[in-house]
């Protein structure tokens, strides 16, 4: 691999992660006053997006790197480096002379999520899926622009108005730079929508290789789906205040990196065809998981509510039913996940125990060698296979 492109790749790394180290490190050093610190977010804010940065980051500098060629390594990396900036804004506020800079740069989180619009777009092959879809890309580019500058002229800060904005055009021209921020917010969504509508048509046209770069996108998409939908249980249970904000910003933040880190997975296509496999268990430790937390909750209520016995020997009681009953659980479930989710896993199981049930009858060499040449074939499809057997006297 060139030089040029391993410094290229890794210089945009190197400046996100000491931006963001430098004002984490700071802020921690030096608390900032409680009226700004609620304008910054709680320490673990900053400790989620310490591995959101690092995660797209990290695989952007991956893909540049190892794949220059392909444009989402480089729109990972600016997405990193766009979040680095708004993380860097907490240093700002810090000082008095730069609270306006720091305010100003608010629109900078809405950059980095409009460069996801093209990551999504241009996945996994670095192209659109056809000429048809240049259009929703000047979309994107065009509503990426206009947020850009209408967030940084208009009159008063779209992020804190009715803050006034140092740099903002007042009069009529201010007006339109409003109307460009708002109508970019739009482009960019509905671009958004097309793109993800996409993936769907890249996915109708492609080959086997393709369809499993696009399942780990959509296993990645499905688990922030699944963060997002546990937002409002998470405030139920804990009730409304810093610690469900935190824990509901963690569960997010971490969902999120995890997108970076399925794509850098299909890009490079490192254990591409594992993710039928990370399908079946995620899905099974789902089921296993409710299975398992109906089961102790209906044990202690019928212990404590019905037989009347002390709640501590029944949580203990419950407790010891439950890890009891996880190992059989686990393994029906996994089996029937398997059966829907990882058919081929599914498939070289069963083809392995019917032929060891043949094996146990088989007296003739050749016919086991022939057996055995035929299992190993269909259950994992070799370009070649040879079947070797010593001859010794």
């Amino acid at each position: 691999m060139a030089p040029a492109e391993l410094w290229r790749a890794w210089s945009v790394w190197a400046v996100s992660v000491a931006v963001t180290a430098v004002a984490l490190g700071y802020t921690a050093l030096y608390p900032l006053p409680a009226k700004l610190a609620s304008q910054a977010g709680s320490g673990l804010d900053g400790a989620v997006g310490v591995v959101f940065i690092a995660a797209f980051a990290t695989v952007g500098a991956l893909l540049a790197w190892k794949r220059p060629g392909n444009p989402i390594g480089w729109l990972l990396s600016a997405t990193g480096l766009a979040y680095a900036v708004g993380v860097f804004c907490e240093l700002l506020l810090h000082f008095a002379q730069t609270r306006t800079l720091a305010n100003w740069l608010g629109w900078i989180y809405l950059l980095g999520i409009g460069l996801c619009v093209f990551v999504v777009l241009l996945f996994p092959t670095g192209h659109l899926p056809s000429r048809r879809w240049r259009p929703v890309a000047w979309a994107a580019g065009a509503g990426l622009a206009g947020w850009v500058l209408g967030a940084a002229f208009a009159p008063t800060m779209i992020t804190y108005s009715p803050t006034r904005n140092p740099v903002g055009v007042t009069g009529p021209a201010g007006d339109i730079f409003k109307i460009m921020a708002l109508g970019g917010v739009l482009l960019m969504a509905a671009a958004g929508l097309a793109a993800v509508l996409s993936l769907a048509f890249r996915y109708r046209r492609a080959r086997t290789a393709e369809r499993a770069q696009l399942r780990w996108l959509v296993y990645a998409a499905v688990l922030v789906l699944a963060a997002l939908l546990a937002q409002a249980p998470i405030e139920w249970l804990m009730g409304p205040g810093d610690a469900a904000n935190n824990l509901q910003n963690a569960v997010g933040g971490g969902a999120v990196a995890l997108v970076a880190v399925a794509i850098g997975i299909a890009v490079l296509r490192y254990r591409l065809y594992d993710i039928d496999r990370v399908i079946s268990r995620t899905v099974a430790y789902a089921i296993i998981t409710g299975l398992l937390v109906g089961v102790y909750a209906g044990l202690v209520l019928l212990t404590t509510q019905v037989f009347r016995v002390h709640t501590p020997v029944a949580v203990a009681a419950s407790t010891l039913a439950a890890a009891a009953l996880f190992n059989p659980v686990r393994q029906r479930v996994q089996r029937a996940v398997d059966r829907r989710f990882n058919r081929a896993r599914y498939n070289a199981d069963e083809t392995a125990a019917a032929f060891a049930a043949r094996l146990k009858d088989a007296v003739d060499l050749d016919s086991v060698r022939n057996d055995l040449a035929g299992v190993v074939h269909q259950a994992l499809e070799p370009a070649h296979l040879s079947v070797w057997i010593s001859q010794r006297d």
